[in-house]
């Protein structure tokens, strides 16, 4: 029997494989392409690599608000979902500003889902552009 801090420390250890293996596959993305492009490309190319790799995800995932008892789709979509537990938002701007990091922060509460990555590829070096959430 595993007891509860066991269990999130198991979900810690696998938060941290997943992540790792995320920010490998998009500085393979970003080594490809460079900085410069438009967001929807750097999502596709994740999207390939994350496919060839086998691992599971959604793209543009909608993401309804709870409001009094219903669901409500108010145009919100997470950039991707990685299996059902990671979000991860792109971004190709010159600099990540709050409301970026807000916008993420946001996806987590109202998805659920505990960790996010927010990636800006419009940098030199990918490591530059990348922050991790976990609420």
């Amino acid at each position: 029997m595993v007891n509860h801090e066991g269990h999130k420390e198991h979900e810690g250890r696998e938060f941290e494989t997943l992540s790792h293996q995320l920010i490998g596959y998009a500085i393979e993305v970003h080594r490809s392409l460079g900085p410069g492009l438009l967001e929807s490309s750097y999502q596709k190319c994740l999207s390939r690599e994350l496919e060839l790799n086998g691992i599971a995800h959604d793209c543009e995932a909608p993401l309804p608000i709870e409001y009094k008892g219903i669901n409500l789709d108010c145009g919100y979509r997470v950039d991707l979902l990685i299996e059902n537990r990671l979000i991860i938002e792109l971004k190709s701007v010159k600099k990540i500003e709050p409301i970026h990091e807000a916008q993420v922060l946001t996806y987590l509460k109202l998805s659920g889902i505990k960790t996010g990555l927010l990636i800006n590829f419009n940098v030199s070096k990918l490591k530059e552009g990348i922050k991790r959430y976990v609420i």
